[in-house]
């Protein structure tokens, strides 16, 4: 077992790129960045298409099937691998969450539905219908990323943005998700859980943070995500135990003390409640 690295866009070679910015082909991506093939993490969001072949994709050790028309959101700090068939075909966009947000101002990465939820799956199925709809804006961000014309990060960008927008249509379509006035209010208190879960896992907490009752923040919790403020706490630092756990170069009880428990043997029940497992059995498999 290795420890998992993390890459940044830097890491990966592509013919002619903007900065912050890596578009090609799956095929293309694969002969000169194999290493992907093996567990890691990304500091950057990433997308991918795929056309054709089958296989595999390992995201936060949920499983999910390749098969033409599957795509993926991954945001940063997510850990991934995959198993591909020989022929897969598809595309590969990398993109910083700063220059997404530097270039646009007036909206955030962030904020598109996909990225705003920690109950979200990374996952989406365009039949081929729908993919006949977005596959065009891939192709013209290669077609566009391979020439040095004039705007050229302008144009890229502006078809990256369309490209989330013809998946917020699918996914708010699939989920039948319905605005609701509460969304502002989950979307502040996962920013806030990312900032401090390690160190802080009272849900009083956020509720102080967020300037209202601990009573009023379940409510939202359980209205929109059918979880309580508690168990969602619990299932964001199990999920970076889990993390931590494949990097051998950690011992379980540092996995213990970056996630801020001084209880080495709390730790080790709460991961078990969560997972059925020990932190020894879960890296052990």
């Amino acid at each position: 077992m290795k420890k998992n690295p993390v890459y940044s866009i830097a890491n990966f070679e592509a013919p002619i790129s903007v900065k912050d910015l890596y578009v090609n082909t799956f095929k293309k991506h694969l002969e000169t960045n194999s290493f992907i093939e093996k567990s890691h993490r990304h500091n950057f969001y990433l997308l991918v298409l795929f056309t054709n072949g089958s296989g595999t994709h390992e995201i936060d050790f949920a499983q999910f099937s390749i098969k033409p028309g599957s795509l993926f959101v991954l945001q940063p700090g997510q850990i991934h691998h995959w198993h591909l068939s020989s022929d897969i075909e598809g595309y590969i966009i990398f993109y910083s969450q700063e220059i997404y947000n530097l270039y646009f101002g007036h909206k955030k990465i962030e904020e598109y539905p996909f990225y705003q939820s920690v109950m979200n799956q990374p996952e989406l199925f365009f039949e081929a219908t729908e993919l006949a709809q977005i596959q065009p804006y891939f192709d013209l961000m290669l077609s566009e990323n391979q020439n040095n014309h004039p705007k050229r990060e302008d144009k890229l960008l502006n078809l990256l943005d369309c490209i989330h927008i013809e998946i917020s249509r699918k996914y708010l379509s699939d989920t039948h998700h319905v605005a609701h006035t509460y969304n502002y209010k989950i979307h502040q208190f996962e920013q806030f859980l990312e900032q401090f879960f390690k160190t802080e896992k009272s849900p009083s907490f956020y509720a102080t943070k967020m300037n209202i009752t601990l009573k009023h923040l379940n409510r939202i919790c359980k209205d929109i995500l059918n979880q309580t403020v508690t168990e969602l706490i619990s299932k964001r630092v199990i999920l970076e135990a889990k993390r931590n756990l494949i990097n051998p170069e950690l011992s379980i009880n540092q996995v213990a003390d970056a996630l801020g428990f001084d209880n080495y043997s709390y730790f080790t029940k709460l991961f078990k409640k969560q997972t059925g497992k020990t932190p020894k059995e879960f890296r052990k498999n």
